[in-house]
């Protein structure tokens, strides 16, 4: 029982830390609408979280939360805890969500990096020793066919978001009765298909790119964000959004409180 309990703990605060980071997201690119030199993706908005009052112990909190839902990610893609199958659908969502957990470590690394290092020496190890990787990859021949390749990953996660928002299937993870679900099903609707459309065009922008993919600076969220702000009514567009990346923090948040924990697990009792 106190191993199922911790397991669920670290899986709720997991799906809290998600939420307190897309809510830093949103409303960086909020105020990006009025302000271009405001931070726009995950990486610089935790620098700039930093550098306010009780930034470390909020980092912290951020560092712990992402570890737990790493964990969690890949608890559900290992054990299929939420009973996705072993078909090439179940399969692929299990990829997608081992997928998650790697990248949440990789931004917890690099947020507890920002606390052991502080501001001054931020990004500078990790982030060389990864654009060196993708300059080495980058140098073999036919090397835009690998770039074509990475970017099906985010352009599967941008419709599996996008089908999910629209169709609200996240409802079947839920524990919470119909007047609770009023206010959390359009929210989450809303932010998942936000979401989902930012990843299509991270997908866009990296297959156009092809093979002048500079490996100094993969598109990402803030290349993202960037590319709607500089379309016609661009403000406008980020703005919404902005609000959509906030709307998928509530989602996060809703998932903390009400999403149902699944434990079957060797050795881990109960459900």
């Amino acid at each position: 029982m106190l191993a199922q309990n911790t397991l669920v703990l670290l899986a709720r605060g997991g799906y809290a830390a998600r939420g307190v980071l897309y809510l830093i997201i949103g409303i960086f690119a909020l105020l990006a609408a009025h302000d271009s030199t405001k931070p726009k993706d995950s990486h610089k908005s935790l620098e700039a979280l930093l550098s306010q009052p009780f930034g470390y112990v909020l980092v912290e909190l951020v560092v712990a939360g992402l570890l737990a839902f790493a964990g969690w990610r890949v608890l559900q893609a290992i054990r299929d805890v939420d009973h996705h199958g072993t078909q090439l659908k179940g399969w692929v969502i299990r990829a997608g969500l081992l997928a998650g957990g790697l990248v949440n470590g990789a931004l917890a690394f690099f947020a507890l990096g920002l606390l052991i290092t502080g501001l001054r020496s931020s990004g500078s190890s990790g982030g060389e020793n990864t654009k060196d990787l993708l300059a080495h990859l980058l140098s073999w021949d036919h090397s835009n066919v690998l770039v074509y390749l990475v970017a099906l990953v985010p352009l599967g996660v941008g419709i599996a978001h996008i089908i999910k928002g629209w169709k609200a299937t996240f409802e079947k993870y839920f524990e919470a009765d119909e007047e609770v679900m009023r206010y959390i099903r359009p929210v989450s609707r809303f932010g998942l298909i936000a979401r989902g459309v930012v990843f299509i065009e991270i997908a866009l922008l990296l297959a156009m790119s092809g093979s002048r993919f500079e490996a100094t600076n993969p598109p990402g969220l803030k290349e993202a964000l960037d590319a709607l702000q500089n379309l016609p009514a661009g403000a406008l567009i980020l703005m919404v959004m902005a609000l959509g990346l906030i709307a998928f923090s509530a989602y996060s948040f809703s998932e903390a409180a009400w999403r149902k924990i699944n434990m079957d697990v060797p050795g881990v009792s109960g459900s």
